[in-house]
């Protein structure tokens, strides 16, 4: 269950990421700065959330490995 949620909290991430991506290419054909800010925006937020998800993952590891 633990292992599925990482997972879809992964797959979360990569989709705002994505979602982020696409909002900012639309703002800069567009030329709309807050519309390509706010892609920005977005993608830094996924960036982050994945990062944490993968802090977790590395101490779930370091654990097992030391069988705490």
């Amino acid at each position: 269950m633990e292992a599925a949620m990482g997972f879809m909290d992964k797959l979360k991430n990569r989709l705002q990421m994505g979602k982020g991506r696409a909002k900012e290419e639309t703002g800069r054909q567009t030329r709309d700065p807050y519309l390509e800010a706010e892609g920005r925006g977005d993608r830094a937020a996924g960036g982050a959330k994945q990062v944490g998800e993968h802090a977790k993952d590395a101490a779930k590891n370091v654990k097992k490995a030391f069988g705490r």
